[in-house]
């Protein structure tokens, strides 16, 4: 999955400008799809998903937010979110563990299955599902208690450890897998809170790993992080993603263009193009993509 940025976004003065290339993309069976049009192209379904969504709509009272998307998020593999502010990435990301049962007045209708089971179900118990879809926020939120507590608090909770033993391994075990064991081993006691940002964020990570998740949500992770910690977080997502399904939401086509496998481009509720992250950057088939990502508007 390491991809250099620059050649995925080397557009030529040929594609910017080529009028003929242009009409023949518009007489293909791949062509851009008029911007009247809303509708979705591209792969927006998967073979075996491990979360599929059907016809989701969100409304926030009578405002509607997202519209009928259908989107298939696949075993193993990063699935990018981008569009622009209020596009309702994010608000889509929180269907997926209904975090948007926290907020007043919003109204989520569509299917979306998780191995086979319809999550939107009103008998569905949200505790356990939010351990099996884990999120991670846009600013590092680490409990105010210490690193080891942290890690501890949610198998504990979810009965994943039988003693102490158990439970230090669990904490031993996140930590490596988030990258951060080496630099906290000697330092468990201390508070989440005294650590970097990075650290900061990579604990939150280690968090949702120690209850046994099968995907990850992440909603712009790195949004709040200097460059070096960014990229170590990317890196971390990248080794993450052979072990669960990873769905996060960016600002930056950059960060998108390096770690996703998928990218789905978002425009006013409406899923417009999702599909291999370099295809999607590349040669998009929708007029509104190649806008965004070529910063036209956004």
């Amino acid at each position: 999955m390491s991809v250099v940025f620059e050649s995925r976004f080397s557009f030529t003065s040929e594609r910017r400008k080529g009028e003929r290339r242009r009409q023949s993309r518009a007489s293909a069976s791949t062509a851009i799809v008029p911007r009247e049009e809303r509708q979705t192209v591209g792969a927006a379904a998967v073979e075996n998903p491990r979360i599929r969504c059907m016809d989701v709509n969100v409304y926030y009272g009578s405002k509607q937010a997202i519209k009928n998307v259908s989107l298939d998020i696949g075993s193993h593999e990063i699935v990018a979110m981008i569009g622009p502010s209020g596009c309702g990435k994010s608000t889509f990301l929180r269907c997926l563990n209904r975090m948007n049962d926290t907020i007043d007045n919003c109204r989520v209708t569509g299917d979306i299955f998780l191995d086979g089971q319809n999550i939107n179900e009103q008998s569905i118990d949200v505790v356990p599902l939010r351990a099996k879809v884990g999120m991670v926020f846009q600013k590092p939120n680490p409990f105010p208690k210490s690193i080891y507590e942290n890690i501890a608090f949610g198998p504990r909770i979810h009965g994943l450890a039988q003693d102490k033993t158990d439970l230090d391994e669990i904490v031993a075990t996140s930590l490596q897998s988030a990258g951060l064991w080496n630099e906290v081993k000697d330092q468990l006691d201390q508070p989440g809170t005294s650590l970097s940002g990075g650290q900061q964020q990579r604990l939150c990570i280690a968090r949702a790993i120690a209850v046994n998740p099968e995907v990850i949500l992440m909603d712009e992770p790195c949004s709040a992080l200097d460059p070096i910690a960014t990229a170590v977080i990317e890196n971390l997502m990248i080794e993450l993603c052979a072990e669960y399904s990873i769905v996060i939401v960016t600002h930056s086509m950059q960060q998108a263009a390096r770690v996703s496998h998928r990218t789905a481009y978002f425009h006013l509720g409406d899923l417009i193009e999702v599909g291999a992250t370099e295809h999607v950057f590349m040669r998009p088939m929708h007029q509104l993509t190649e806008d965004y990502i070529t910063g036209r508007f956004g």
